[in-house]
């Protein structure tokens, strides 16, 4: 009897010279310099300077290049490429870019910046793309987000909000094709509008290497006839293993984001007239240096200080009710987000990273629905070159598969508008990359 494979291969990148990325040396996947997205047939790696988008087809298994994205970064601030993610809707897929400076880039698959705006001065650290599918069963409304983490700061932009600037581009780009005769500047003035976002300081328990918004979250009890939207929001670091803060989506209840928004434009707008009055410049204008927006308010709610435990890595499940966590010690915690306790830990895993995979168990219908599968959490483990996968919440381990050194552990992103359907699922999966040789394979 033949034996039993976990994987099946995909597609193989060993065709395309990537050694501008490191590809050849041993381990160069494990750059930390290096960032990788993963999409449906395509993948994006990118180094501190610029970004390679590889497609394959299932047909032929072998990758072709298909453009390579150079963004125009400071060289007078030292600005590279921080994070990499896609950004898919119905009929348009982008790569959302962040980089050390806080600058959040949108490109198209041709190369064309769609949108450049200064989320906070500060590196990103992460693009965490999320939302939870809408049932067409039940009238139930989706939240889909993109979440930009910078140390000690977190964003929120809504899916809605990126979904109409990218439509409104694409509509001008086509406008542009079929009438060449206008003029480009003219569509340039009014390019790169800000897209809004909320912002909220959550450096309350010392500055954080990841987070996330795990969903909405009760408003407190003294307030609960407000309006307001509150989300809850996860985060790991230096000083506090697990903080976890209650974000307010006002910002005009925020007490230093009164005094940014009111009291600061109005100094420096006497400052400026004044100065105009006893100067008289005459020099031309220069373009103002953009500014970020002032915090909302970010309650804590609880941490975790058990130095020298440090948090390292933060994964969220689809549905935002679970999140697993690594640390410094080796450790996994798997973290209730809405209780805010850890009901698992794992011990033994160093350098590990985590992903959430959903496994089939209702095998006996031909088309699967959601409820055939459960939640499991697929754990890599680099130095003893496995991949093990646990049933959530406090499940056996299912399965055990090697995974060769120099491999990394991938998931397709979310794609916005998505929805769940009766009679076909489309589940969690996880991918691996293998770097030494190229391969691409699907976990069974």
């Amino acid at each position: 009897m033949a034996p039993r494979t976990h994987l099946t291969d995909l597609g193989s990148i060993a065709n395309v010279d990537l050694t501008e990325l490191g590809a050849g040396k041993e381990g160069w996947l494990d750059n930390p310099n290096l960032r990788c997205a993963l999409d449906t047939n395509s993948l994006a790696i990118a180094n501190r300077y610029y970004l390679l988008v590889l497609e394959w087809s299932n047909a032929s298994g072998t990758s072709s290049f298909r453009i390579k994205i150079r963004p125009n970064l400071s060289p007078i601030e030292a600005e590279y490429i921080s994070a990499l993610e896609w950004l898919v809707f119905d009929d348009i897929r982008v790569i959302a870019i962040g980089t050390s400076c806080g600058y959040l880039l949108i490109y198209s698959l041709g190369g064309d910046l769609i949108h450049k705006q200064l989320v906070y001065p500060g590196r990103i650290l992460g693009l965490r793309v999320r939302g939870t599918k809408r049932d067409i069963t039940e009238d139930t409304s989706s939240f889909e987000e993109v979440c930009v983490v910078i140390p000690g700061i977190i964003a929120r932009f809504d899916g809605s909000d990126l979904q109409k600037v990218l439509q409104k581009w694409y509509q001008e780009t086509q406008n542009q094709f079929w009438n060449p005769n206008k003029d480009p500047q003219e569509d340039s003035e009014n390019s790169h509008s800000r897209i809004p976002y909320q912002l909220w300081n959550v450096n309350g328990y010392g500055s954080c290497v990841d987070a996330a918004i795990t969903g909405v979250m009760p408003p407190p009890l003294l307030e609960l006839q407000s309006s307001d939207r509150y989300y809850c929001a996860v985060t790991i670091g230096v000083d506090a293993a697990i903080s976890a803060f209650r974000l307010s989506e006002d910002r005009s209840r925020s007490f230093v984001g009164a005094i940014l928004s009111k009291v600061v434009p109005a100094t420096f707008s006497t400052i400026a007239s004044f100065s105009k009055l006893v100067w008289r410049s005459q020099q031309p204008a220069k373009k103002s240096e953009p500014k970020p927006q002032p915090f909302a308010r970010a309650l804590p709610l609880t941490c975790l200080k058990d130095h020298p435990r440090k948090g390292e890595k933060l994964t969220l499940s689809p549905s935002g009710t679970l999140a697993a966590i690594t640390d410094s010690l080796g450790r996994i915690m798997l973290l209730d987000t809405r209780a805010l306790v850890v009901v698992r830990l794992w011990k033994g895993y160093r350098d590990a990273s985590c992903l959430f995979v959903e496994r089939l168990v209702n095998k006996e219908s031909r088309e699967h629905v959601k409820n055939d599968y459960c939640l499991c959490l697929a754990i890599h483990a680099p130095r003893k070159g496995i991949v093990e996968i646990w049933q959530m919440r406090t499940g056996p381990r299912v399965l055990t598969v090697p995974c060769p050194k120099g491999s990394k552990i991938l998931q397709p992103t979310y794609r916005f508008g998505s929805t769940v359907s009766e009679t076909s699922y489309k589940p969690l999966e996880v991918f691996f990359l293998n770097g030494d040789s190229g391969q691409l394979s699907r976990l069974n």
